[in-house]
């Protein structure tokens, strides 16, 4: 970006600088304002993976009473929908800059089937901290991979039947919310990988949790793929799209005939009354799920053209090292949840292995506690996030395109 600095983050100038000028103006063809809305997006990610090893247990964060609980959960919502979709934008970036669709393709399997690993191993340690083999889950990054190896075989298709497929997926999937696994027999394991999140057991002890699953989500990403040459140069058409979106989740929602599995309801308050409007589903995320996230997300890249300034600066750098933000981020909230455990209990496997799904009476913090830990996370991140988005920019490897 620009080293034009016109605006400073208050209470933060002092402890971060951003990058210097030769680094602010990559060398490297990027889009500015994909990489600030995605260190935006990773930024509140923290936020939502603070909560879960800090919150207080037993709470519930789509508690339509508790709206302080609700909303930080909800304004976390944006980050998957907006992560994967921009992971397609960045694919058909990738192969903007010169490359063959048959150089996307194989870019994305190898990345795909790369990011599936880390998912297993490295991110499964981060969340767990033990060596035990016997549970397993598929999160977001799994699900990036899985998508990601999808896609390389759609790119091989015109960009319009991208852009169709996505939208068939996207809007589609809700009428398949019928189908349940009971149905299936045997081929139910299937239809928790695609659409119906579960457990699966896949030998003798060990068990295999579907809880992001392929559909809707690789359709987000074939979205981002098909709306790549856009994002750039089209801001006029970002904003149509996002606020047709916007609109077209606030009609939807209002009919409760389609979209989401849970109709919303009016409550005794106002204010529980939009809570409940505001209520969709993640898991696996619907059609109106999406609208409510993606819209305002366009709106945001077309906002963010014009973004200028350290705040600025400083969240585009966590959009460039999205790799390490993730896996450091992890780390280092669960280490600083076993010295809270320990300090609280004298005992740190109560936030280890499965046990943190189930946290003792007396913890976790309140909710501003959570907030304080969380700006402690990302303040402190940033300085190995911006060592390696300089060293990216010095680097022509090809292995660094994936971390």
């Amino acid at each position: 970006m620009s080293n034009r600095q016109t605006v400073a983050a208050p209470g933060l100038a002092q402890t971060l600088d951003p990058l210097p000028a030769e680094l602010s103006a990559p060398t490297r063809p990027r889009v500015d304002s994909v990489d600030l809305l995605r260190g935006l997006v990773m930024v509140l990610m923290a936020l939502d993976h603070t909560r879960d090893f800090f919150g207080t247990g037993g709470l519930n964060p789509r508690d339509l009473g508790d709206p302080a609980l609700f909303l930080t959960r909800w304004i976390t919502h944006f980050c998957a929908p907006v992560f994967i979709f921009l992971a397609g934008a960045s694919a058909w970036l990738y192969g903007n800059r010169g490359r063959s669709v048959c150089e996307v393709s194989r870019y994305l399997v190898t990345r795909g089937f790369w990011l599936m690993l880390i998912e297993f191993t490295v991110v499964r340690l981060a969340w767990i901290f033990t060596l035990d083999v016997s549970f397993f889950s598929t999160g977001v990054i799994w699900v990036i991979g899985a998508s990601m190896v999808v896609l390389a075989a759609l790119v091989h298709l015109p960009r319009w039947a991208i852009a169709a497929t996505a939208i068939a997926i996207i809007a589609g999937h809700n009428l398949f919310d019928g189908l349940r696994v009971e149905h299936l027999g045997w081929m139910g394991w299937l239809w928790k990988l695609l659409h119906q999140p579960g457990m699966n057991h896949i030998g003798p002890g060990t068990m295999f949790y579907v809880l992001y699953t392929v559909v809707p989500w690789v359709g987000v990403m074939a979205a981002g793929y098909a709306l790549g040459p856009v994002l750039a140069v089209r801001r006029r058409l970002l904003v149509r799209l996002g606020l047709a979106l916007t609109a077209g989740f606030i009609v939807l929602r209002a009919t409760n005939l389609y979209g989401d599995p849970a109709p919303w309801a009016m409550q005794s308050t106002w204010t529980a009354t939009v809570l409940s409007f505001l209520n969709c589903e993640k898991y696996p995320a619907s059609l109106l799920f999406l609208m409510m996230t993606l819209g305002p997300a366009l709106l945001f890249l077309a906002v963010f053209a014009d973004a200028r300034g350290q705040l600025a600066n400083w969240i585009t750098t966590f959009g460039r090292t999205p790799f390490l933000y993730y896996v450091a981020h992890l780390y280092l909230i669960h280490l600083l949840a076993v010295v809270y455990a320990l300090a609280v209990f004298g005992d740190a496997s109560v936030v280890t292995g499965l046990r943190m799904m189930t946290k003792p009476p007396g913890y976790g913090l309140p909710l501003p506690g959570n907030y304080v830990v969380w700006l402690l996370v990302v303040v402190s991140l940033y300085p190995l996030c911006r060592w390696l988005a300089a060293l990216k920019q010095r680097r022509r490897e090809w292995w660094w395109s994936y971390l």
